[in-house]
């Protein structure tokens, strides 16, 4: 099956220049622990529950912090043309639950989660996925200079 048969289509997505307070807002209204940072039409980076969390929070941030201040810039992704098997097993690899999916000229068009590649595919390729992530890692990048 290929990734865009699986993905979520639609992706809501903030701007780097947005508050952390208003990206942390759609997040809590759309119900989702991660949201894509697009720019100029492009994906510039994703920021997640943790990324609001670790470097904002515990870092003593103001609500009025920029996304860009704290957001994942070390973006992995997929094409919506890939096979879903070959994206399980790089998920489990890289150790993420979600994956924004992308066209080949780098456009955003939807995103992938461990939850749609289970309801689509069934589950031996999440699971595959989800053993990976549920290893132990090694060092995280979340401290606050890793994402600059």
């Amino acid at each position: 099956m290929k990734i865009s048969e699986a993905m979520t289509p639609n992706v809501r997505t903030v701007s780097p220049d947005q508050s952390i307070l208003e990206a942390a807002k759609i997040m809590a209204e759309i119900d989702v622990g991660v949201v894509p940072v697009g720019e100029d039409d492009r994906l510039v980076g994703m920021l997640t529950d943790r990324d609001l969390a670790v470097r904002a929070v515990a870092q003593g941030r103001g609500s009025d912090t920029q996304v860009r201040e704290v957001m994942t810039r070390d973006i992995k992704y997929c094409f919506e043309d890939e096979d879903t098997d070959h994206v399980a097993h790089n998920m489990g690899d890289q150790q993420i639950r979600r994956i924004p999916v992308v066209n080949r000229e780098k456009r955003l068009v939807g995103i992938l989660s461990l939850g749609d590649l289970a309801l689509k595919e069934g589950p031996a390729p999440a699971g595959e996925a989800l053993r990976g992530v549920a290893r132990p890692g090694g060092i995280h990048c979340q401290s606050g200079d890793a994402h600059a």
